[in-house]
Protein backbone atom coordinates (compact mmCIF):
# COMPACT_ATOMS: atom_id res chain seq x y z
CA UNK A 1 0.00 0.00 0.00
CA UNK A 2 1.23 3.67 -0.71
CA UNK A 3 0.41 5.51 2.26
CA UNK A 4 1.20 8.78 0.90
CA UNK A 5 -1.68 7.91 -1.62
CA UNK A 6 -4.25 8.23 1.20
CA UNK A 7 -3.76 11.75 1.97
CA UNK A 8 -4.14 12.82 -1.93
CA UNK A 9 -7.00 15.01 -2.74
CA UNK A 10 -6.39 14.62 -6.67
CA UNK A 11 -9.38 15.31 -8.35
CA UNK A 12 -11.02 16.65 -5.38
CA UNK A 13 -12.98 19.87 -4.92
CA UNK A 14 -13.18 21.70 -1.57
CA UNK A 15 -15.05 24.58 -0.84
CA UNK A 16 -13.58 26.17 2.50
CA UNK A 17 -15.90 29.42 3.86
CA UNK A 18 -14.15 32.67 4.50
CA UNK A 19 -10.87 31.78 3.16
CA UNK A 20 -9.78 35.07 2.56
CA UNK A 21 -7.02 34.95 5.04
CA UNK A 22 -6.24 33.36 8.28
CA UNK A 23 -6.83 30.11 9.23
CA UNK A 24 -9.44 29.36 6.31
CA UNK A 25 -6.60 30.82 3.75
CA UNK A 26 -3.91 28.36 5.54
CA UNK A 27 -6.43 25.37 4.85
CA UNK A 28 -7.15 25.99 1.60
CA UNK A 29 -3.23 26.13 0.95
CA UNK A 30 -3.06 22.98 2.35
CA UNK A 31 -5.87 20.89 0.58
CA UNK A 32 -4.82 22.74 -2.46
CA UNK A 33 -1.09 21.46 -2.17
CA UNK A 34 -2.22 17.79 -1.93
CA UNK A 35 -4.14 18.11 -5.17
CA UNK A 36 -7.32 19.52 -4.17
CA UNK A 37 -9.36 22.35 -6.52
CA UNK A 38 -10.31 25.41 -4.42
CA UNK A 39 -13.40 27.21 -4.17
CA UNK A 40 -13.92 29.98 -1.36
CA UNK A 41 -16.27 32.72 -0.36
CA UNK A 42 -16.08 36.40 0.32
CA UNK A 43 -19.15 38.56 1.38
CA UNK A 44 -18.01 42.00 -0.79
CA UNK A 45 -16.53 42.59 -4.37
CA UNK A 46 -12.94 44.21 -1.88
CA UNK A 47 -12.66 41.31 -0.06
CA UNK A 48 -12.59 38.97 -2.85
CA UNK A 49 -10.13 41.24 -4.78
CA UNK A 50 -7.67 41.11 -1.99
CA UNK A 51 -8.51 37.31 -1.35
CA UNK A 52 -7.49 36.47 -5.19
CA UNK A 53 -4.41 38.41 -5.19
CA UNK A 54 -3.40 36.90 -2.17
CA UNK A 55 -3.88 33.06 -3.63
CA UNK A 56 -2.54 34.25 -6.91
CA UNK A 57 0.52 35.32 -5.16
CA UNK A 58 0.63 31.73 -3.56
CA UNK A 59 0.63 30.36 -6.67
CA UNK A 60 -3.11 28.84 -5.85
CA UNK A 61 -5.60 28.43 -8.91
CA UNK A 62 -8.74 29.40 -6.32
CA UNK A 63 -12.19 30.36 -7.27
CA UNK A 64 -13.61 32.91 -5.65
CA UNK A 65 -17.26 34.30 -5.52
CA UNK A 66 -19.33 36.53 -3.33
CA UNK A 67 -21.57 34.50 -1.38
CA UNK A 68 -23.22 35.44 2.57
CA UNK A 69 -23.26 32.21 4.07
CA UNK A 70 -26.34 32.53 6.55
CA UNK A 71 -28.16 32.97 3.46
CA UNK A 72 -29.39 30.24 2.31
CA UNK A 73 -30.74 30.35 -1.17
CA UNK A 74 -27.55 32.72 -1.69
CA UNK A 75 -25.52 29.39 -0.54
CA UNK A 76 -27.59 27.09 -2.62
CA UNK A 77 -26.76 28.99 -5.47
CA UNK A 78 -23.23 28.85 -4.62
CA UNK A 79 -22.89 25.24 -4.40
CA UNK A 80 -24.26 24.83 -8.01
CA UNK A 81 -22.29 27.46 -9.31
CA UNK A 82 -19.19 25.49 -8.13
CA UNK A 83 -20.55 22.12 -9.55
CA UNK A 84 -20.43 23.90 -12.54
CA UNK A 85 -17.33 25.27 -12.56
CA UNK A 86 -15.06 22.77 -10.63
CA UNK A 87 -17.39 19.84 -9.76
CA UNK A 88 -19.37 18.65 -6.95
CA UNK A 89 -18.31 19.64 -3.65
CA UNK A 90 -16.17 16.67 -2.13
CA UNK A 91 -14.84 18.57 1.02
CA UNK A 92 -16.30 21.37 2.58
CA UNK A 93 -14.72 23.47 4.92
CA UNK A 94 -17.09 25.53 7.47
CA UNK A 95 -14.68 28.47 8.18
CA UNK A 96 -16.19 31.36 8.20
CA UNK A 97 -16.47 33.18 11.83
CA UNK A 98 -16.77 36.53 13.56
CA UNK A 99 -15.71 36.96 17.19
CA UNK A 100 -17.31 39.76 19.51
CA UNK A 101 -14.98 40.16 22.66
CA UNK A 102 -18.48 41.87 24.82
CA UNK A 103 -19.04 41.53 28.46
CA UNK A 104 -22.12 39.21 28.36
CA UNK A 105 -24.17 41.69 30.13
CA UNK A 106 -22.87 44.33 28.03
CA UNK A 107 -23.28 42.23 24.63
CA UNK A 108 -26.84 42.99 22.95
CA UNK A 109 -29.08 40.25 22.32
CA UNK A 110 -28.21 41.30 18.70
CA UNK A 111 -24.71 40.90 18.85
CA UNK A 112 -25.07 37.37 20.45
CA UNK A 113 -27.48 36.12 17.42
CA UNK A 114 -24.90 37.57 14.85
CA UNK A 115 -22.14 36.17 16.30
CA UNK A 116 -24.00 32.38 16.94
CA UNK A 117 -25.73 33.28 12.87
CA UNK A 118 -22.04 33.70 11.27
CA UNK A 119 -20.32 30.86 13.36
CA UNK A 120 -23.33 27.73 13.94
CA UNK A 121 -26.28 28.51 11.47
CA UNK A 122 -23.59 29.32 8.33
CA UNK A 123 -22.45 25.79 8.90
CA UNK A 124 -25.59 24.02 8.89
CA UNK A 125 -26.76 25.72 5.83
CA UNK A 126 -23.60 24.91 3.63
CA UNK A 127 -23.60 21.38 5.48
CA UNK A 128 -27.45 20.99 4.03
CA UNK A 129 -26.37 22.36 0.66
CA UNK A 130 -23.84 19.59 -0.09
CA UNK A 131 -25.25 17.32 2.20
CA UNK A 132 -27.35 15.84 -0.75
CA UNK A 133 -25.13 15.33 -3.45
CA UNK A 134 -22.47 13.64 -0.92
CA UNK A 135 -25.37 11.46 -0.11
CA UNK A 136 -26.10 10.46 -3.51
CA UNK A 137 -22.49 9.75 -4.48
CA UNK A 138 -21.74 8.10 -1.23
CA UNK A 139 -18.98 10.06 -0.14
CA UNK A 140 -18.07 13.21 1.45
CA UNK A 141 -16.08 15.21 4.01
CA UNK A 142 -17.26 18.28 5.94
CA UNK A 143 -14.68 19.81 8.48
CA UNK A 144 -15.48 22.26 10.66
CA UNK A 145 -13.63 24.63 12.29
CA UNK A 146 -14.24 24.85 15.88
CA UNK A 147 -12.75 25.93 18.77
CA UNK A 148 -10.88 25.08 22.34
CA UNK A 149 -14.20 27.82 23.28
CA UNK A 150 -16.15 24.40 22.14
CA UNK A 151 -15.16 23.23 25.26
CA UNK A 152 -13.75 26.03 27.95
CA UNK A 153 -15.32 29.65 28.53
CA UNK A 154 -13.52 32.80 29.28
CA UNK A 155 -14.69 36.20 29.88
CA UNK A 156 -16.14 37.93 27.33
CA UNK A 157 -16.81 35.24 24.63
CA UNK A 158 -20.47 34.33 25.40
CA UNK A 159 -21.55 34.15 21.79
CA UNK A 160 -18.73 32.47 20.47
CA UNK A 161 -17.82 29.69 22.93
CA UNK A 162 -21.63 29.08 22.75
CA UNK A 163 -21.87 29.06 18.83
CA UNK A 164 -18.98 26.91 18.75
CA UNK A 165 -19.75 24.93 21.55
CA UNK A 166 -23.26 24.45 19.20
CA UNK A 167 -21.24 23.65 15.81
CA UNK A 168 -19.28 20.69 18.11
CA UNK A 169 -22.40 19.09 18.63
CA UNK A 170 -23.52 19.91 15.16
CA UNK A 171 -20.78 18.06 13.44
CA UNK A 172 -21.07 14.86 15.68
CA UNK A 173 -24.61 14.69 14.55
CA UNK A 174 -24.14 15.11 11.04
CA UNK A 175 -21.57 12.24 11.98
CA UNK A 176 -24.18 10.24 13.51
CA UNK A 177 -27.09 10.78 10.92
CA UNK A 178 -25.00 10.48 7.75
CA UNK A 179 -22.18 8.44 8.57
CA UNK A 180 -23.80 5.41 6.85
CA UNK A 181 -23.40 7.31 3.75
CA UNK A 182 -19.75 7.35 3.69
CA UNK A 183 -19.62 10.66 5.10
CA UNK A 184 -17.13 12.13 7.97
CA UNK A 185 -17.84 15.08 9.56
CA UNK A 186 -15.48 16.11 11.75
CA UNK A 187 -14.04 19.52 13.72
CA UNK A 188 -10.41 20.80 14.02
CA UNK A 189 -10.52 22.64 17.73
CA UNK A 190 -7.36 25.35 16.62
CA UNK A 191 -5.82 26.99 20.00
CA UNK A 192 -4.48 30.40 19.75
CA UNK A 193 -3.20 31.18 16.51
CA UNK A 194 -1.40 34.41 15.51
CA UNK A 195 -4.06 35.71 12.51
CA UNK A 196 -5.53 39.18 12.08
CA UNK A 197 -8.20 38.77 14.17
CA UNK A 198 -5.85 37.54 17.49
CA UNK A 199 -3.45 40.71 16.56
CA UNK A 200 -5.24 42.89 19.59
CA UNK A 201 -4.16 40.47 22.01
CA UNK A 202 -0.19 40.12 21.03
CA UNK A 203 0.71 43.73 20.46
CA UNK A 204 3.26 44.87 22.09
CA UNK A 205 3.25 47.44 25.30
CA UNK A 206 4.04 51.11 25.36
CA UNK A 207 7.27 49.73 27.10
CA UNK A 208 8.01 47.04 25.05
CA UNK A 209 6.60 44.01 27.08
CA UNK A 210 3.99 41.62 26.12
CA UNK A 211 0.15 42.20 26.37
CA UNK A 212 -0.80 40.28 29.35
CA UNK A 213 -2.88 38.12 27.58
CA UNK A 214 -0.22 37.22 24.84
CA UNK A 215 1.83 36.14 28.36
CA UNK A 216 -0.59 34.26 29.68
CA UNK A 217 -1.37 32.45 26.64
CA UNK A 218 2.79 31.65 26.30
CA UNK A 219 2.53 30.25 29.95
CA UNK A 220 -0.78 27.66 29.25
CA UNK A 221 0.69 26.74 26.12
CA UNK A 222 3.39 23.48 26.80
CA UNK A 223 4.66 24.02 23.41
CA UNK A 224 4.94 28.10 24.71
CA UNK A 225 3.99 30.11 21.74
CA UNK A 226 1.27 30.99 19.90
CA UNK A 227 -0.03 28.61 16.86
CA UNK A 228 0.15 29.21 13.39
CA UNK A 229 -1.98 28.80 10.43
CA UNK A 230 0.07 26.74 8.31
CA UNK A 231 0.09 24.68 11.71
CA UNK A 232 -3.30 23.42 10.76
CA UNK A 233 -2.82 22.30 7.55
CA UNK A 234 -1.78 18.54 8.15
CA UNK A 235 -4.79 17.66 10.30
CA UNK A 236 -7.17 19.74 7.44
CA UNK A 237 -5.53 17.63 5.05
CA UNK A 238 -5.95 14.05 6.98
CA UNK A 239 -9.66 14.92 7.52
CA UNK A 240 -10.07 15.67 3.88
CA UNK A 241 -8.78 12.45 2.77
CA UNK A 242 -9.44 8.79 2.59
CA UNK A 243 -6.89 8.71 5.71
CA UNK A 244 -9.58 9.80 7.93
CA UNK A 245 -12.45 7.18 6.28
CA UNK A 246 -12.97 5.98 9.92
CA UNK A 247 -13.16 8.67 11.61
CA UNK A 248 -15.96 10.34 12.20
CA UNK A 249 -17.50 12.85 14.78
CA UNK A 250 -14.23 14.21 16.25
CA UNK A 251 -12.48 17.21 17.19
CA UNK A 252 -9.13 17.82 16.90
CA UNK A 253 -7.77 20.21 18.57
CA UNK A 254 -4.65 21.79 17.79
CA UNK A 255 -3.24 23.98 20.82
CA UNK A 256 0.37 23.18 21.32
CA UNK A 257 -1.42 21.68 24.30
CA UNK A 258 -3.34 24.23 26.05
CA UNK A 259 -6.21 21.74 26.76
CA UNK A 260 -3.78 19.20 28.44
CA UNK A 261 -1.92 21.44 30.93
CA UNK A 262 -2.82 22.32 34.26
CA UNK A 263 -0.22 25.33 33.91
CA UNK A 264 2.93 25.69 35.98
CA UNK A 265 3.21 25.85 39.77
CA UNK A 266 3.21 29.49 41.00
Amino acid sequence: MDILKKFSLEGKTALVTGAAYGIGFAIAEGLAGAGAKIAFNCRSEEHLNKAMAAYEEKGIDAKGYICDVTQEEEVINLVRTIEKDLGPVDILVNNAGIIKRIPMVEMSAEDFRQVVDIDLTAAFITSKAVLPGMMERRSGKIINICSMMSELGRETVSAYAAAKGGLKMLTRNIASEYGSYNIQCNGIGPGYIATPQTAPLREKQADGSRHPFDSFIIAKTPAERWGEPEDLMGAAVFLASEASDFVNGHILYIDGGILAYIGKQP
